[in-house]
């Protein structure tokens, strides 16, 4: 059994909680905001910039990543 490194486990529990803030915020269940993020571009972003996301207010990653979303077509 192969256990993940610290950094990887980490981004693994934030991108969890911060989708379930996401879709909590714009009354989706996890699955549903999973699935838009991925669509819109804010799975790739929250992929690529969790490290920024993690340190500031969870309000403000969420409306990162609906502002991500939004300029990619995402429905507002």
């Amino acid at each position: 059994m192969t256990t993940l490194d610290r950094e990887t486990s980490n981004k693994v529990s934030f991108m969890t909680f911060i989708i379930t803030k996401f879709a909590r915020a714009y009354k989706m269940n996890s699955q549903q905001a999973y699935l838009y993020l991925k669509k819109y571009g804010g799975l790739a972003f929250l992929n690529e910039h969790w490290w920024a996301l993690h340190t500031d207010n969870p309000f403000w990653a969420v409306r990162d990543l609906y502002e991500v979303c939004y300029d990619n077509g995402g429905v507002r």
